[in-house]
Order: structure tokens, then C-alpha cells, then sequence
């Protein structure tokens, strides 16, 4: 009953204007589709050389999105159920999100460095995992705020993710990878964007007597 509440509350309350999944999605698709041609064209030797720097960009975004709203943010937030909803989700996506990247990086280092074996399998199902989290991310949103094509973009991005699991290869993995965020970020973000920007432009429209 109270999941019920919130989620309809935040129906009321909510508008998003997709520009952060238009752009998480673009540069999680960006990285996917150069990681592939970098493994096609041997540009660089180190094969996760644009995954570390969209890690390296998305630490200084975080730092920087930190500072201005402790420190120069003026407006006063209001708490409400939406905004409590989504910060809570946050937190525990972004802890589930580091903690699959970290357990892919372990099994890399414990496989290469002790047993010496080239082999690709715990980066393939480390990125199969982020997919799955990717959907159920997704899916939430698109719940608690009615916005059906995030719904229909999170089941694409379970599908997609659970073909990653038999994928053979890593460059197979990548591309699925790019395919789950256009089917989960990046379209519903342009549907969110476009919806957004006619909504806000009937707002601004005067009514006539």
C-alpha cells in the first residue's frame, strides 16, 4: 500500500525531460562501439582504455555535480515522496553498479595474474550483470512514473542481457552491451526529451477568453 502511494504520488510529481538517460546512454554506447573498433583496428594496447575514460569522466561529473549542490546551489529542495523515492533508488543502483564493476576487476586480475589464462569470462558476465542492473533500473523508473516506452525499454534490455550470458566473445558482449543501452537509455530518453519539450511548450502557450 505504501509502494502504491509513492508510486502514484510520483506520477503526479515527476517530469523527466530524459536528459540524463540521453546522456549516460550516449556515452555508454560511445565507449562500447570504440572499445569494438579498438579491438578491430588495435589503436590501443590496453583493450579498456575508453572504459577507463569514461570512469575517469564520470568521477570528475559526480564530483563536480557534488560540489555545486552542496556548496553553490541557492534554491531550497523540498523533500517529497518522489524525490525521496528516486534519491534512495539511486543510492542503491550506483552501490550495485560499483560493486559488479569492482567484482569484474577481481575476477580479471585473479584469473590472469594467478592462473596465467587468457580468457575473457568475467569482464563477459561482469557486462551481462551491468546489463541486467541497467533493466531493472529502468524499469523501476518507467513504473513509478507511467512512462510506458522505459517499460517496454527495460524487457528489450533484460533480453539482450541475458543473450550476453552465452555470448563467446567480448566483442560480441560489447555490442550487445551498446544494443541494451539504445533499447534502455537512449530511445525512451529522446521519447522523455520530446515529450518534455511539448508539454513545456503548451505550459508557456497563454490561454485566450
Amino acid at each position: 500500500m505504501l509502494i502504491q502511494q509513492m508510486i502514484d504520488t510520483a506520477k503526479k510529481e515527476q517530469r523527466d525531460d530524459g536528459a540524463g538517460w540521453i546522456l549516460w546512454g550516449w556515452l555508454l554506447f560511445t565507449a562500447s562501439v570504440l572499445t569494438i573498433l579498438n579491438m578491430r583496428f588495435h589503436w590501443f594496447r590496453d583493450l579498456f582504455l575508453f572504459w577507463n575514460v569514461f570512469g575517469g569522466f564520470t568521477i570528475v561529473y559526480c564530483l563536480y555535480k557534488s560540489i555545486v549542490y552542496f556548496f553553490f546551489s541557492k534554491t531550497q529542495r523540498v523533500k517529497t515522496y518522489t524525490s525521496d523515492l528516486f534519491a534512495r533508488l539511486n543510492t542503491g543502483f550506483f552501490i550495485s553498479l560499483l560493486f559488479i564493476i569492482i567484482s569484474i576487476n577481481i575476477g580479471a586480475r585473479l584469473l590472469y595474474g594467478k592462473y596465467g589464462v587468457d580468457d575473457s569470462t568475467p569482464v563477459r558476465i561482469g557486462f551481462a550483470l551491468l546489463i541486467n542492473l541497467y533493466a531493472f533500473w529502468v524499469l523501476v523508473y518507467g513504473t513509478a512514473l507511467n512512462f510506458r516506452p522505459s517499460v517496454i525499454g527495460a524487457y528489450c534490455t533484460w533480453t539482450i542481457g541475458f543473450a550476453a550470458l552465452f555470448m563467446k566473445t567480448f566483442e560480441q558482449v560489447m555490442l550487445l552491451h551498446a544494443l541494451a543501452v539504445l533499447a534502455g537509455y537512449i530511445i525512451p530518453g529522446h521519447i522523455a526529451n520530446s515529450e518534455f519539450k511539448k508539454l513545456h511548450r503548451k505550459e508557456k502557450v497563454p490561454e485566450r477568453v
